[in-house]
């Protein structure tokens, strides 16, 4: 996975680690995907791999799902390509993609086009840019299905309007520490955003993990939802820098953070939970200078680590206990 958009840093990447622009859109001449067999889905991928590629600009290429193994879907979503659950099924649906993985385009998920951008750090701005101008592209080439009075009509209401979700991941350790993350959910979602794990709203935060999206796509334009977005995100990562303030000020803190990096460094078995919870802490050492360790190489193996990725890398299924010693074989390479 060379040249790989998570291979770079970006702007408040201390705390804000990548950003996420989604569009929901279908075409107006078939029902949403959830209404269609799979001969129907595969003819609708048809056509939007014909309308998608010919936008020329960009370098795409076509994935029928069905030709993929399991563990290469999971990957897919592991690396947040594709959501878990059009990875858990190929049939009648494809995947377009651009070579760095900044750009994929999941076609006849729940709509018959999820569109999403990627980049590092916080550029919500930059990424919708790009997402915007894709989307035109297609536009010209196929008829959205789209109401005057309601705005982009998609499978389901949350979706309506804008069609837009726009998310940004956070590296919450010191908040998480000081048990303030539900406190945040509750008064995050009085402003119509929503806090989740790193797979959506009701997953599990590993390695303290936190998406941070917008819930309203109705009545709202994309530019206030994307400056809502940007303006409650740099309040929280405000609160994570004065949270790691006084965390890391304990001796207690700096012990965790080196018990940590011994375990990845030395470890000759490593679950992907542990491995989450050490490589947390490691990447809070990195960033307060406690450890003299690169970030980019932290955020590397938080994806290349992942159980489905893993054993993609040796090409053959791997056992728990394998993969458990594969993945802390891995790791101590990549620390020497």
């Amino acid at each position: 996975m060379n040249n790989k958009w998570y291979l770079g840093t970006g702007a408040q990447s201390d705390v804000i680690i990548s950003t996420r622009i989604r569009f929901a859109r279908n075409i107006k001449e078939f029902p949403f995907p959830s209404k269609l067999g799979v001969p129907e889905r595969i003819r609708v991928n048809n056509i939007l791999e014909k309308a998608i590629l010919d936008c020329k600009e960009y370098d795409f290429k076509f994935i029928e799902m069905k030709t993929m193994s399991q563990l290469q879907a999971v990957s897919l979503a592991e690396r947040h390509l594709v959501s878990p659950e059009f990875a858990s099924s190929g049939d009648g649906r494809a995947l377009i993609i651009t070579e760095d993985e900044s750009v994929s385009i999941m076609l006849c998920e729940e709509d018959h086009i999820r569109l999403q951008v990627m980049k590092a750090g916080l550029s919500l701005e930059e990424a919708y840019k790009e997402a915007d101008e894709i989307d035109n592209a297609i536009s010209k080439r196929l008829n959205y299905a789209f109401d005057d009075r309601i705005g982009f009509l998609t499978q389901y209401p949350t979706n309506l309007g804008t069609g837009m979700r726009a998310s940004v991941m956070l590296h919450l350790p010191a908040l998480s520490s000081l048990k303030q993350i539900q406190k945040l959910i509750e008064t995050v979602s009085k402003l119509g955003l929503s806090i989740g794990g790193s797979y959506g709203e009701f997953t599990h935060a590993k390695g303290d993990l936190y998406q941070l999206s917008n819930q309203i796509t109705l009545g709202i334009s994309e530019k206030v939802a994307i400056e809502n977005l940007k303006s409650i995100a740099l309040q929280i990562a405000a609160q994570e820098r004065a949270a790691r303030e006084e965390v890391c000020k304990l001796k207690e803190t700096e012990d965790k953070v080196f018990r940590a990096y011994g375990i990845l460094k030395y470890a000759r078995l490593l679950g992907v939970d542990e491995f989450m919870q050490c490589i947390s802490l490691v990447r809070l050492g990195a960033v307060r200078n406690i450890l003299n360790t690169d970030e980019a190489l932290i955020g590397k193996l938080m994806v290349d680590m992942q159980p489905a990725t893993i054993s993609i890398s040796v090409e053959r299924p791997l056992d728990d206990k394998d993969r458990d010693e594969l993945r802390a074989k891995l790791v101590r390479e990549s620390l020497k």
